[in-house]
């Protein structure tokens, strides 16, 4: 009992640890990548936060994974490292002693993930898909920010307001260059309005200004002043329909139309927490460590391991996407194969005396192969 109130306590520390650097390393990647659209006019400024926070929900339940697997695995290390698992063992005790309280560690963690995996990462999804779509149906000048040119989602029509108000209905001095069958048209007013015509359609009426068509140098240069112009901005409005993908779907919608590509998702949320139980079972043989060696080589195969244990699972999303294996034959494969290697390697760590453990057959092999020479 006190073993394990010790090694939970020295787990949560270092999940902790672990977490902390995890999420910060990613909040900050994520921050500079919407950072950098909101500065190309591709996300409104105002949602950076918002979509942040939806971001970093729909990487949490790797992000935990990740925890729980480096965690265990950095406490067995140690323990190895310091000679403690030579008092355990010496003290009767079993490797698989550490399986409760383990387990018990990483329920926390797996219940969270099944949670993100089913319920809150598909609402994140969905949120970010709206947010950036709500933006994008907005008018073009209601994306122009005060003192700044910027380009019209239609790539042939340039703005320039001097000031917007808080409405975003009335602007000042604006700047409006359109090209249109290779034909320039400046169009300046003192100000503006958003009206809306009887077919839903937007304009943007300008009052005193003047507009001039073509190039002054040609003879067909036009120069014309008025109190009033209207500006199509936009068609009639349509409502936010949101990313209707795979991965923005609950559970019982994918259920209920079984595609490929809900199946391949169905298959992806299935995996995670059957990967966060998993892998915590399997960093407990992987700490193993030589006391008088380094520790990096145990770290290096558990990372490989995970990066081929992931990979793999999403190698047979896509089989089941493009409809090459049912979802019955692609989900648990991997997992029995990762369950095969835990059973693997305690029965390794367990039976080190054996004649049947693989360092006893590498020794009879290397007697059989060098034995007659030395005998030569």
């Amino acid at each position: 009992m006190i073993f394990q109130r010790a090694l939970r306590r020295e787990l949560l520390s270092t999940a902790g640890a672990v977490f902390t650097t995890l999420f910060t390393i990613t909040i900050t990647v994520m921050l500079i990548r919407i950072l950098g659209q909101a500065a190309g006019g591709k996300v409104a400024s105002g949602d950076v936060v918002s979509l942040l926070g939806f971001t970093a929900l729909t990487v949490m339940p790797i992000l935990l994974i990740n925890t729980g697997f480096i965690s265990v695995l950095l406490v067995v290390t140690r323990s190895f490292q310091d000679s403690e698992m030579v008092v355990w063992f010496t003290a009767g005790m079993s490797l698989t002693r550490w399986i409760r309280p383990v387990l018990a560690f990483g329920l926390p963690i797996v219940v969270a993930t099944a949670l993100l995996s089913f319920v809150v990462t598909p609402w994140a999804h969905k949120q970010s898909a709206e947010f950036r779509e709500r933006y994008e149906k907005r008018e073009d000048i209601a994306k122009v920010s005060p003192g700044k040119f910027q380009e019209s989602a239609s790539t042939d029509r340039v703005f320039f307001v001097e000031g917007v108000s808080g409405d975003s209905g009335h602007v000042k001095n604006i700047f409006v260059n359109t090209t249109q069958n290779g034909r320039a048209s400046i169009v300046v007013a003192k100000e503006g309005t958003m009206e809306f015509n009887a077919a839903g359609d937007k304009f943007l009426v300008l009052s005193k200004g003047r507009r001039y068509d073509g190039t002054p140098t040609q003879a067909d240069f036009q120069m014309m002043e008025f109190e009033k112009y209207g500006l199509l901005v936009s068609r009639q409005a349509q409502a936010v329909v949101g990313d209707k993908s795979a991965r923005t779907l609950p559970l019982s919608q994918l259920i209920a139309a079984p595609t490929g590509a809900n199946l391949g998702e169905l298959l992806w949320r299935i995996a995670l927490p059957l990967m966060a139980v998993l892998l915590l079972l399997i960093a407990i043989p992987l700490g193993f460590v030589n006391p008088r060696g380094g520790r990096s080589s145990n770290v290096l195969i558990a990372l490989l391991m995970y990066v081929f244990y992931s990979n793999m699972i999403s190698v047979f999303q896509a089989g089941v996407v493009q409809g090459r294996m049912s979802l019955a034959l692609g989900w648990w494969p991997m997992h029995v194969l990762a369950l095969a290697t835990i059973a693997m390697l305690f029965s390794w760590r367990l039976n080190t005396n054996s004649r049947h453990h693989p360092l006893a057959l590498w020794a009879i092999v290397k007697r059989m192969i060098f034995a007659p020479k030395a005998a030569a």
